[in-house]
């Protein structure tokens, strides 16, 4: 099949984020399968992508340039609803998978085109979707998680099947010294102030902290003032290759505010064998399952304080959710090539639905980890 992956969002290297990096595993992964993959992307200013991109559209004419330094070919635009047509007309797709950042817009574009659609749900942002599912009529969709496929159940009246984000285990998995508590993305929204809370509880305890989103001047300095008095916080930039801080790090912390859709730092972390500490809420359940310890997210510092000195302090606590974490890695819902076969049996069946002139809701079954999926038309409510 010809493949075209959408999003309005900016893809790598402008953004490096989870669902660009599940979105360059899926990309490889179905080019390896023998099918003709594409992206379409939104583009920032930033960087040389950004400069040249904004150079040669001036010169182009067009709404899209294209590079294909992944190993594939990336159309980038400034809005991709508007670019629909030009992207179908230089890719003559077979089916879009649209995923977060505007997927309504999107995948209405690609109907009007022609074009069957899957809708792949990465967050539950509502300002993102850009729209009421409800004017597409029944699409197939897939889900990154049982807790994003039941929040659009409940507010879209979508059916999902749920597929975790892909993973290359080979590039998270690694020997760990087990020396420090790590914390990736230091933002307020993930849960920076209770993070800074609990190092400060813990002075025995090193702390690495790796950036990640970015900052308004204002949150930045505040940020680095609270860790300037924390001796037991190392700060380091963020980084291509996870192995590196994986490679140091005994416990992973995902103290989030924000309802993470699955939580993939959760399952980077787990194929080495490190144990999570994360909120109980949106996906990081599914992420962490048996491997680490939950905690409401809104708890006192003195809470989240016990859960990690229950780990860090306790040796064969420690060990038993070690083990419990690796095993939950190597679960067959994180196996590529089930998610791969689950993945193109949706697509093919969106196919074969546009085929027979009309689009079907119902798809493949789920790959989950035993938790409640959304249900589809006459298999009960969700």
């Amino acid at each position: 099949m010809r493949i075209v992956l959408a999003s309005a969002h900016p893809y790598l290297p402008q953004i490096v984020g989870g669902a660009q990096r599940s979105t360059h595993d899926l990309a490889t992964d179905l080019g390896i399968r023998g099918h003709r993959v594409s992206i379409l992307a939104g583009l920032t200013g930033a960087g040389w992508t950004g400069m040249s991109g904004r150079v040669r559209l001036k010169l182009g004419g067009g709404q899209l340039v294209r590079d294909d330094r992944l190993g594939y070919p990336v159309h980038r635009g400034w809005f991709p609803p508007g670019a629909v047509a030009e992207l179908v007309a230089r890719e003559a797709p077979d089916v879009a998978l649209v995923q977060s950042g505007q997927p309504v817009p999107l995948a209405r574009g690609f109907l009007a085109a022609g074009v069957p659609v899957v809708l792949y749900l990465r967050n539950v942002e509502a300002e993102d979707f850009g729209g009421d599912a409800s004017e597409l009529g029944p699409v197939h969709t897939i889900a990154n998680s049982a807790f994003t496929a039941d929040w659009y159940a409940r507010n879209h009246g979508l059916a999902a099947t749920v597929i975790h984000p892909t993973f290359r285990p080979e590039a998270y998995r690694t020997r760990t010294s087990r020396q420090v508590v790590t914390f990736i993305n230091p933002h307020p929204l993930k849960g920076l102030h209770t993070a800074i809370g609990i190092a400060r509880a813990c002075p025995d305890i090193p702390f690495l902290f790796v950036d990640g989103w970015g900052l308004d001047p204002a949150e930045h300095e505040r940020r680095d003032a609270a860790l300037a008095g924390l001796p037991n916080v190392t700060l380091v930039p963020r980084t291509n290759d996870m192995r590196d801080v994986y490679g140091r790090t005994a416990i992973l912390l995902v103290p989030s505010l924000w309802q993470e859709a699955f939580g993939r730092v959760a399952a980077e972390a787990q194929f080495s064998g490190i144990p999570v500490l994360a909120s109980r809420c949106g996906g990081l359940p599914e992420a962490v399952g048996p491997g680490g310890l939950l905690v409401d997210p809104d708890a006192p510092p003195d809470v989240w304080v016990a859960a990690l000195r229950a780990i860090w302090d306790d040796a064969a606590r420690y060990g038993s959710l070690s083990a419990a974490a690796e095993r939950h890695a190597a679960r067959p819902a994180l196996d590529r090539t089930v998610q791969m076969d689950a993945v193109a049996a949706v697509l093919e069946a969106a196919v074969a639905a546009h085929r027979r002139g009309g689009r079907e809701q119902r798809g493949p079954g789920p790959v989950s980890d035993g938790f409640p999926t959304a249900a589809v038309p006459g298999e009960g409510a969700p």
